[in-house]
């Protein structure tokens, strides 16, 4: 169990935390959100006792291992597999220790067994697998790769690692969309607490069952995953607002009291009575409205469709082809969103559309004055830190009075504070934010995105949806969020073993086919059979799908009583030390019922393939 009492911490004299509180029960899923800035990181290196609190205590369990990703994986000779494994130091320890006492070798033997260290390299191979590593790649030394791909090996280390509490700060930023499905669904079944920041919806709706909202200082515990999180708090700042209004209106009409009769005799008491009330009136504030956020992209001159064609084109790099006999079409209103595990050529794509490789075979056919605007993560890291959000823009618009190019600035979030600020000094989210308008002040026909919400806030992302909901001009997105691609995206590209194809399904069915090798993989196989009828009987599909309607009707009612379950250990009241007692038999019957969901899935499965087997009979 994490508890948060009242602590107060506070960086160049700006409070992050004041008097904030918090419990988080022993394996729960809990998400930390609040505004860039506000603090979330921070509390992760309070939690690891990085930072000195000024005041307030954080406690965790004695002897409990809190781990999170390290900053940068060693580019060493030492292969991602060992990499991963060296990360489970008791099994690296009793490994390498060295003894001819019978007894003692009796013990090491016995401990590796506990911690199944037999099935490490296994274990820590399909960790690296779901991350995007390919079986040659895990053999291979750290060093052959870039720091996003060594950031993906320092989280397979401490998943694999498994710490009693797990601290994640934005872990799918150096993922693709299919590295975030597997992880959605492994931190959905991690065993023991997980503390998450992040701004993917996706991945706080699927991965976690609580939301630790940071806001003005204080520290909030809510229930049930984001978009039950966001309904509370959309209702909660309604209420707000709405007695902020009606106090002042009171405070108006009092006021108004004073302001006539305060200096006359025979309503002097009167008016100090009313005076003494105003001042006695505790404030309720109305609800912060959002910093600026919003994303104004310039809408593009007409274009006649296609504004891109490709007739059996290949593309790739030093004569070799990376995609091979594509032929493409682009409409001056289309949504496209790019599917494919990284590495398979979705930036070598967007490359091309973007006039930054030529094809090797095959032709290319562009609307004229065709113009394109290219994001791609690396840019953010290319700005000059030197420099300022103002003087970055008047490069590109030289003869543009300051006014308007602070206009420009105010129209992405950047206002009059920032405009001149080093971007050194800007955050992550403000810095996505200049390389976005540096890639679109030209209004360009079509607008190509790799992984454009990386930093931004959750606020910011729904202002980005927003944004691409009104901009005139063709969208070819790349991203792992899929809150954003469902929401913006009306075509689907799948880049995959060299060819792109229309994916006509749906995300969600996308998704699915991630999941599915994974859950079919652990099933256990099924005894073949010496012969079998041609055709399952009437009665025999019946009973497959009564057995499949009772599982779903069992899953259902564990699914309420789980909860019913999380509201009863989220309360606070539960953690006085008069209840102690009570908290570990609710903790005692959460392991249990937690257990009784996973036998309740695996039923309904071998349920549902028994189903599907009777119907294809």
């Amino acid at each position: 169990m994490l508890r948060i009492d009242k602590i107060n911490y506070a960086i160049d004299g700006k409070p992050l935390f004041e008097d904030a509180s918090a419990t988080i029960p022993t394996g729960h899923r809990v998400g930390l959100v609040g505004r860039n800035g506000s603090g979330k990181t921070t509390l992760f290196r309070l939690i690891r006792n990085e930072l000195s609190l000024e005041s307030g205590d954080i406690s965790i369990p004695l002897r409990a291992r809190v781990a999170g990703v390290a900053q940068e994986v060693p580019s060493s000779q030492t292969s991602l597999l060992n990499t991963v494994l060296q990360a489970d130091t008791e099994r690296t320890a009793l490994l390498e220790e060295i003894t001819n006492d019978p007894d003692r070798i009796a013990e090491i033997q016995a401990r590796l067994a506990d911690i199944d260290a037999w099935s490490a390299e296994a274990r820590a191979a399909s960790i690296l697998r779901g991350l995007g590593f390919d079986a040659d790649a895990i053999h291979r030394p750290c060093s052959e790769f870039s720091g996003g791909w060594r950031m993906r090996v320092a989280l397979a280390a401490v998943l694999f690692a498994s710490p009693d509490m797990l601290l994640l700060d934005e872990p799918t930023n150096y993922l693709d969309l299919e590295g975030a499905v597997w992880l959605e669904a492994h931190l959905a079944k991690y065993p023991h607490t997980v503390l998450l920041i992040s701004h993917d919806r996706g991945l706080l709706n699927r991965a976690v069952d609580h939301i630790l909202h940071l806001e003005d200082r204080k520290l909030t515990l809510y229930g049930g995953p984001y978009d039950t999180f966001a309904k509370t708090r959309a209702a909660q700042r309604a209420v707000q607002a709405a007695s902020a209004k009606k106090q002042d209106a009171r405070r108006a009409h009092l006021q108004s009291f004073v302001d006539r009769f305060r200096y006359k005799a025979s309503k002097a008491r009167q008016a100090q009575s009313r005076l003494k009330m105003i001042e006695r009136m505790d404030l309720i504030a109305a609800p912060e409205d959002a910093a600026a956020r919003a994303f104004h992209f310039p809408d593009p001159s007409p274009a006649s469709p296609p504004i891109i064609s490709i007739e059996e084109g290949s593309v790739g790099y030093d004569g070799h082809a990376v995609l091979n006999r594509m032929s493409l079409r682009i409409d001056p209103d289309d949504r496209i969103a790019l599917l494919g595990k990284n590495g398979e050529g979705k930036s070598t794509l967007s490359k091309l559309l973007a006039g930054k490789l030529p094809l090797l075979v095959g032709q290319k056919t562009e609307s004229s004055k065709l113009t394109v605007g290219y994001f791609a993560q690396h840019q953010v890291d290319e700005l000059d830190i030197d420099g300022t959000p103002l003087t970055h823009l008047a490069k590109v618009l030289p003869n543009t009075p300051s006014s308007k190019l602070r206009a420009r600035l105010a129209g992405f979030g950047l206002g009059a504070d920032v405009a001149e600020t080093t971007v050194g000094a800007l955050s992550g989210g403000q810095k996505a934010r200049l390389s976005l308008l540096l890639a679109t002040w030209h209004a360009p026909h079509l607008l190509i995105l790799d992984e454009p919400t990386n930093h931004l806030d959750i606020e910011s992302r729904e202002a980005l949806v927003e944004a691409l909901a009104a901009y005139q001009g063709a969208v070819i997105l790349v991203s792992h969020d899929m809150h954003l691609l469902n929401l913006v995206a009306d075509r689907l590209w799948l880049v995959k073993e060299g060819r792109v194809t229309p994916y006509d399904t749906d995300l969600e069915a996308y998704r699915g086919e991630l999941i599915a090798p994974r859950k079919s993989g652990s099933a256990k196989p099924k005894p073949k059979l010496e012969y079998a009828p041609k055709r399952a009987s009437r009665d025999t599909i019946l009973k497959r799908r009564a057995e499949l309607r009772k599982c779903e009707e069992r899953i259902e009612k564990l699914t309420e009583m789980h909860e019913k379950l999380t509201t009863k250990l989220a309360d606070p009241a539960l953690y006085e030390d008069d209840r102690i007692d009570q908290l570990e038999g609710w903790n005692r019957k959460y392991a249990e019922l937690e257990e009784a969901m996973d036998k309740a899935e695996t039923l309904w499965m071998a349920a549902q393939e028994a189903l599907d087997a009777a119907e294809d009979a």
